[in-house]
């Protein structure tokens, strides 16, 4: 409908920014997952069911859809403790690794 039926940047840009695709091709749940597993976990090691619980999503659902994506980017990683998000998850977001975001002093 806002094109001129053929496929350009413009209109790639465009239906993008409507999905809330970020310029790291994340969405609003790969964003959530990541900043939740940060600010309420500490960036890990944390559980699938746990994570699932926290931000309200089915745990196969996370296994299945956002974590291949998240850990192919190097946002993410599968350990043996847990899920945990990596340095570069932290500079996407703009936090810091090992401060504890919900305090100040």
């Amino acid at each position: 409908i806002k094109g001129n039926g053929s496929i350009d940047i413009e209109i790639a840009r465009y239906a993008l920014k409507a999905l809330n695709v970020d310029a790291n091709g994340l969405d609003e749940m790969d964003n959530k997952i990541l900043t939740t597993l940060i600010d309420k976990f500490k960036g890990g090691p944390v559980g699938l069911t746990t994570l699932a619980t926290a931000v309200s999503e089915n745990g196969e659902t996370i296994e299945e859809v956002y974590e291949p994506f998240l850990i192919q980017e190097g946002f993410l990683m599968r350990t043996p403790r847990g899920r945990e998000a990596t340095e570069k998850a932290y500079k996407h977001l703009g936090r810091i690794k090992g401060l504890n975001q919900g305090e100040l002093f």
